[in-house]
């Protein structure tokens, strides 16, 4: 279950605010019960990059096992 907080990571592309699948991003407000997210991305200088609204099939829990990656950002 997706908490308030968490680390998820994005499972389709958000072309219009420049993220990509495998982008991570962290919860900051759950809609009805689960049904979607709001989610904040940042760049590693904490710079936010956008906020955006989710739904669940969009994003995934991160798992312990994975290791982060990072890439250049391109702003839409």
């Amino acid at each position: 279950m997706i908490k308030e907080l968490d680390d998820v990571i994005l499972t389709t592309d958000v072309p219009e605010h420049g993220l990509l699948a495998g982008d991570i991003g962290t919860v900051v407000l759950i809609h009805k019960k689960g049904a979607g997210y709001e989610v904040e991305f940042t760049a590693t200088d904490g710079s936010m990059l956008a906020v955006v609204t989710l739904l669940a099939n969009q994003v995934r829990p991160t798992d312990a096992k994975e290791i982060a990656s990072s890439r250049l950002i391109t702003q839409p």
